[in-house]
């Protein structure tokens, strides 16, 4: 069905080239830090624990103990003669909302670049912290216990990856090269939903799926590829970016913050290329997980892991440089409006009887702040990154693999890769088809409604169209 009453997608296009601008910052906050132009494009990367302390809220229960293996937060900065682009990946199940407008200006203005030239994603792991500073006032207002949106820890670590973006750009390394590679992910990823006869969704396979039936149904639609973006100073590897379409999830509910096994497999490849900084970003992985090939039994989170790093090996070994100056980079940012999905019906009579559910606020609450501000006429950047021959799309929400097969179809003649989970506020974004279908992704756990797909689809082809 086409919708007819697309709002307004305006397109922003800022080289490298381009002169600083201005940015504020408010009272109290650190200014930016000083950086050295050159003629030249520079990286700079950064890495912090984003590991939870004993005793605070995740997003689905508190935090008993630590785990051999923490969460963290990682990312680059790269600068040449215009503003630094800023892209950055945490271990935590989502950034939303307003955490996302408040993750951006503060980062933005430790990097001196603006907000709009942020990107900030989770990786989406379960046994981790969401943050929604929206939900976090939205349940005080109501006398109630925000549980895994109190926000002090999360606040901490904001301000802790923008200290770590100061330092780390005093000590800026030239890029003179990036790499590309790709490679099959072997039995890791498969498709949730499981059509009956009728087109319907009749089952849905989750990331444990203890039932063998479902667990031999086919893999079905899924991107087998692990995509890697490497950054290069001559012979020397600076950092490694990797694009993997899956829910992050082996098991959780174990009250251990850990980094499940894309956490594992990006750090067995951090021991194999230590040079570089590996940084991992979940694909449009909404309708996809391991559950074909995961029964829950503990083992296969090493399993999983081993298959996931083993892609991202075979992409390193077929991975080819090419020269990249500051002419060579541009962002681009397209605005768009979402239609949102219908506003929750009786949730104050649901937060008096639900309101001590912590699964419940943190499945529900994000969704009500999301249609807030739809209602309000905010917008939801989608950025892209193009240096060289590759494309990184930067989306938000949990999208569904048909649109970074759709993207990745749209320009076969360039290197796609998309970085999903940045804003999480919609929650899951669906193809208009899935709507009809039905099953859990396009249920109550969307916060947009059909129509959506022409309207990222238009701005995805905007994107990697008016690059040249």
């Amino acid at each position: 069905m086409r919708i007819k009453n697309i709002i307004h997608i305006s397109l922003i296009i800022i080289p490298l080239s381009c002169l600083p601008g201005s940015f504020e910052l408010s009272a109290g906050d650190p200014g930016p830090a000083r950086v050295t132009q050159s003629a030249g494009l520079t990286i700079s990367v950064f890495d912090i624990d984003a590991t939870p302390p004993v005793g605070s809220h995740m997003a689905y229960n508190p935090v008993k103990n630590t785990w051999d293996m923490g969460l963290r937060a990682r990312g680059i900065i790269l600068s040449g003669p215009g503003k630094p682009i800023v892209l950055c990946s945490v271990d935590w199940l989502g950034i939303g909302n307003d955490s996302q407008d408040e993750f951006k200006r503060v980062l933005s203005g430790a990097a001196g670049t603006s907000p709009d030239r942020v990107a900030v994603h989770t990786v989406h792991q379960h046994d981790a912290p969401i943050c929604d500073f929206g939900a976090e006032k939205f349940l005080l207002d109501k006398g109630m216990n925000p549980m895994a949106f109190e926000s002090s820890f999360t606040r901490k670590v904001m301000f802790q990856i923008a200290d770590a973006i100061r330092t780390s750009m005093k000590q800026p390394q030239p890029v003179t090269h990036i790499g590309l590679g790709e490679a099959q992910v072997f039995m890791v990823a498969s498709n949730r939903r499981i059509a009956g006869p009728d087109g319907k969704i009749r089952a849905t396979r989750y990331t444990t799926t203890r039932d063998s039936a479902l667990r031999a149904e086919p893999e079905g639609l899924i991107d087998p590829e692990v995509s890697l973006v490497s950054f290069w100073n001559g012979d020397e590897p600076v950092a490694v970016l990797s694009c993997y379409a899956v829910h992050p999830q082996s098991y959780y509910l174990t009250g251990l913050p850990n980094p499940d096994f894309p956490g594992i497999a990006r750090f067995y490849r951090q021991l194999a290329v230590p040079d570089a900084l590996h940084i991992h970003f979940n694909g449009a992985g909404g309708n996809l997980g391991a559950g074909k090939y995961n029964d829950g039994s503990h083992e296969n989170r090493g399993i999983l892991a081993e298959r996931l790093a083993d892609g991202m090996k075979r992409a390193w070994k077929a991975t080819r440089k090419e020269p990249v100056n500051p002419e060579s980079v541009l962002w681009t940012v397209e605005t768009v409006s979402l239609p949102p999905a219908a506003y929750p019906k009786n949730i104050n009579e649901d937060l008096k009887t639900k309101g001590n559910d912590a699964i419940f606020l943190t499945n529900t609450i994000p969704k009500i702040m999301w249609l807030d501000r739809c209602r309000q006429g905010k917008k939801t950047d989608i950025g892209c990154l193009s240096i060289g021959r590759a494309r990184i799309l930067h989306m938000p929400g949990e999208l569904m693999v048909e649109f970074q097969l759709a993207a990745k179809a749209e320009r076969p003649d360039l290197f796609i890769a998309m970085a999903a989970y940045g804003d999480y506020g919609p929650g899951y974004i669906c193809t208009d088809a899935a709507y009809e279908e039905g099953g859990y992704e396009a249920g109550a756990a969307s916060g947009v409604a059909p129509g959506s797909q022409e309207i990222i689809m238009t701005a995805i082809k905007k994107l990697l169209r008016n690059i040249k």
